[in-house]
């Protein structure tokens, strides 16, 4: 998907809706503008159509989305809004929008239905359901995602906390990047000082110097938190609400008060943060200078290679190591822009091919994004045993002419998507829990997974029989796993 469209739609939509006091679901909105740039070919706003939502509502979302029925209304309501936000901005005209809206009227009460049927969505969202709603949408191994407690400084041990690597522009931007900074603009360095990138790296030390004095926010006890602040934001690696910046400075005010706003402006009025709507983050060069300050305290402060130029194995390698999910986005983006989509799903299968479960469930996850181009190097790997389950999906949901599934590989692929699963289970047991419960492989199957030739069958079982809510459920997969256990000593 393009994701900076996306964002850039989200962010005016926001605004619009402030302005408007409209109340706007931006979550649903933006997975609905996620699935329309990666199925539907809408690049930018002013392509969807009345069909679009018709495609979107009735088909992808019930085929991606793991949501009850009664959900049906309030996605109807998101696209709605949005459709109101397009043609206030002039994005579509009135008469499209009404036709965008007349369909939706006739989509509300048929979305429930199509929300409901096994038949719509197939074998593989009943297969993620049991990892959970998110898993659709960003199967890639990512950070929880939560933001921490910014009141809470992280431990000073580097061994106990230690730096995640970090992606780096060039030398060359980074010094074009100066003459962005407003501080530099307004107090240029004297004529004859070091190279600029030294002279940064000393301007971002002395902004993290504890006794700044007020120089950077204009409040001396402000100016002592702000390592803390910085370190936690790099760690991050993406936005964070300016709520939650707000209530850490806030802890450090003297006098129990703070003008946020203009603590953000003279933090960017640095070049140390930028804003974007209702969040704030890191500059390139503040991610830089932060670096080169951990390298002068002997810090392991790695930098992340460009993933954009691996192939496909260090691609998936690269994102196992676990990436914020806007990084890994851009990484996947900017690997697929380089491929052709049939060089791009020879490449990602064949380093699946072998693989461990999560290793190969990155790789199905961005081969799922790929067009119809791509059906000849999908189809090449239907004699692969482990891969065959995933590329008769990926033909049966696009409508290719695909071999059914085998009741002995519905079985494999289901023990193999829920050893994808495992690592965000132990991570999260409750949610795993509540989505079994809700979601769960069927008994009947659980007691047949003991026989399924695959090496995680045992872990999977032993998880299933720690995690499933219903005690004669979880007891069949504990009974499932001796079996399995005993089959491999014998």
């Amino acid at each position: 998907m393009s994701i900076e469209w996306v964002n850039q739609a989200i962010d005016d939509l926001r605004a619009w809706g402030r302005a408007r006091e409209v109340e706007v679901d931006a979550d649903e909105v933006r997975l609905l503008c996620d699935y329309a740039s990666d199925y539907l070919n809408v690049n930018e706003l002013g392509d969807f159509a009345p069909e679009t939502f018709d495609e979107l509502l009735l088909s992808i979302y019930p085929r991606k989305v793991i949501a009850p029925p009664e959900s049906a209304p309030e996605t109807v309501a998101a696209a709605r809004t949005l459709v109101d936000y397009l043609s206030q901005a002039g994005a579509v005209s009135e008469t499209a929008a009404s036709s965008m809206r007349d369909r939706l009227d006739d989509i509300a009460p048929r979305m429930g239905a199509a929300l409901a049927d096994p038949a719509n969505f197939g074998m593989a969202k009943s297969l993620f359901s049991s990892i959970g709603p998110e898993s659709l949408e960003q199967s890639v191994a990512i950070p929880s995602g939560e933001v921490p407690d910014l009141g809470e400084a992280p431990c000073d041990c580097p061994g106990c906390t230690p730096l995640p690597a970090v992606r780096l522009p060039s030398e060359e931007e980074l010094v074009a990047a100066l003459a962005g900074v407003p501080r530099l603009a307004e107090r240029p360095p004297p004529p004859g000082s070091a190279a600029p990138l030294r002279v940064w790296a000393a301007d971002v030390a002395h902004l993290l110097d504890p006794g700044a004095g007020g120089d950077v926010t204009g409040a001396a006890e402000l100016d002592e938190g702000l390592y803390d602040l910085f370190d936690m934001l790099y760690r991050l690696q993406v936005g964070v609400p300016v709520g939650v910046i707000g209530d850490y400075l806030l802890e450090l005010a003297d006098e129990g008060e703070i003008d946020l706003a203009t603590v953000l402006d003279r933090l960017a009025w640095h070049g140390m943060i930028k804003l974007t709507g209702d969040t704030a983050e890191l500059t390139p060069l503040a991610v830089w200078g932060l670096r080169e300050h951990y390298l002068s305290l002997g810090l392991d402060a790695p930098q992340a290679p460009d993933l954009a130029e691996a192939d496909a194995l260090g691609l998936i390698q690269g994102l196992l190591e676990g990436v914020p999910t806007e990084l890994a986005e851009r990484d996947i983006s900017s690997w697929l822009a380089g491929r052709a989509p049939g060089e791009a799903a020879a490449e990602l299968l064949t380093a699946a091919s072998g693989a461990p479960a999560v290793a190969r469930g990155i790789a199905i996850t961005i081969v799922d994004r790929l067009d119809l181009q791509a059906e000849p190097q999908v189809r090449d790997h239907l004699d692969d045993q482990e891969l065959r389950p995933h590329v008769i999906h990926w033909l049966t949901a696009r409508g290719l002419p695909a071999p059914p599934l085998t009741h002995e590989e519905a079985l494999w692929v289901s023990v193999d998507m829920l050893a994808l699963a495992m690592p965000a289970a132990e991570e999260d047991p409750e949610i795993f829990a509540e989505n079994m419960a809700a979601s769960g492989p069927p008994a009947h199957m659980i007691e047949e997974m003991w026989r399924v030739d695959h090496p995680d069958v045992v872990e999977v079982l032993e998880l299933l029989g720690r995690s499933i809510p219903d005690g004669t459920v979880a007891k069949a997969a504990r009974k499932a796993a001796f079996k399995a256990r005993s089959r491999a000593i014998r």
